[in-house]
């Protein structure tokens, strides 16, 4: 099949939109047409090279919802027709931590991951002079159509248009995950968040959810503190114009109870770890580039403060998009609020410059806009 793609072809240059080749799905894969994708900050970690060397050339796009279009021979959980979003995690199942209870951490996904190839160790996409192209994140989702790993495509209940479904499988899992799995946030406790873009926002929306007291907005734009006061947070600090730790303790004195860092950068996981009071917790969002370090004050830990990663919400996708899904269609999670901008493919490298200068939230690519039923 030929396809429209967004390509990346060596990093710290503008993507394009190009022709490419896509394969038909094996047995244990699901070919879907996208109608919306989110422009994650991932996908500009692609496009800088801060991940590593290697991970090009390469279709991005890794957090979309579309319609299936075909089935491999053993698939059997969607057939043609059905509503998915994408799970970049498509777990295997069998491994060591799919056995421990930990499916975002499976290792034969986070293997092809970094090739940038499907479950196979292979890749779907070549250039049309026959170059071999790297899934993004074993999903390649800035495109018409997607070949994944039959565990990549989750459907979920009707009711929820595809441009909002398009967050599911990456924001909202990982932000409201962070809260319920890793931070275990319980009625009543106190909360900060840390960057108030597309996952930090459902950081918020996931405490909100949980009870929370007190929720603590932290971000320099402050169009994304208004997004966040919104949808729910209490407080709003601009660290752009005042000291976010004097801010938060002033807010909550003695520090939170969580705190959640949302940008990947030394100085905000230190500042996470100074607002959070003793026998608190820092729960760790972010994607830092390789090499970025973090030091903290060692005699802190006396004071049984804890800090935490957090990969993909720590959560069993399968299950829970179709949970998050629901709360989305009925009204108690609101995804549409969390939108700054729609876009075309090829208004992607426009999204990564907004994301550069951290304005907005979410960027939603609208491929199939009658599919999407995105407004106008």
């Amino acid at each position: 099949m030929r396809i429209r793609a967004v390509v990346l072809h060596e990093p710290r240059r503008p993507v394009r939109v190009e022709e490419v080749d896509l394969d038909p799905p094996h047995d244990d894969e699901v070919l879907v047409r996208i109608a919306a994708a989110g422009v994650c900050h991932s996908d500009l970690h692609f496009a800088e090279g801060s991940l590593g060397g290697g991970r090009w050339p390469m279709v991005l796009g890794h957090e979309g919802a579309g319609i299936v279009e075909e089935v491999g021979a053993r698939v059997t959980h969607v057939r043609p027709g059905d509503r998915v979003a994408f799970c970049f995690v498509p777990s295997c199942g069998m491994c060591a931590q799919c056995r421990n209870g930990r499916p975002n951490l499976c290792e034969p996904a986070a293997r092809n991951a970094l090739k940038g190839t499907l479950m196979d160790g292979t890749s779907r996409l070549r250039l049309l002079d026959g170059t071999e192209l790297q899934h993004g994140l074993m999903t390649a989702c800035f495109a018409d159509l997607a070949v994944v790993a039959a565990a990549g495509a989750v459907p979920f209940p009707d009711g929820l248009p595809l441009w909002q479904a398009a967050l599911l499988g990456c924001s909202v899992v990982t932000g409201i995950g962070a809260v319920r799995n890793v931070a275990r946030l319980a009625i009543g406790d106190t909360a900060c968040v840390i960057g108030c873009g597309g996952v930090g926002l459902q950081v918020i929306a996931g405490a909100r959810l949980a009870g929370a007291s007190r929720i603590v907005a932290v971000d320099r734009n402050p169009e994304k503190l208004a997004l966040a006061l919104r949808g729910g947070a209490t407080d709003a600090v601009n660290g752009a114009t005042e000291d976010g730790r004097r801010a938060v303790l002033r807010i909550c004195p003695g520090g939170v109870d969580h705190a959640f860092e949302v940008v990947g950068q030394a100085d905000t996981i230190r500042l996470a770890w100074d607002v959070v009071r003793a026998g608190g917790g820092v729960v760790v969002i972010g994607l830092a580039p390789k090499g970025v370090e973090v030091r903290l004050p060692a005699i802190e830990f006396l004071s049984e403060k804890t800090i935490r990663g957090c990969y993909y919400g720590s959560t069993n996708v399968a299950a829970a998009l179709p949970r998050l899904a629901a709360l989305a269609r009925d009204g108690d999670l609101d995804l549409a609020g969390v939108i700054s901008h729609f876009t075309g493919l090829d208004g992607v490298e426009e999204a990564f410059e907004r994301l550069r200068r951290g304005d907005g939230a979410r960027t939603i690519v609208v491929v199939e806009p009658e599919l999407a039923e995105a407004p106008e």
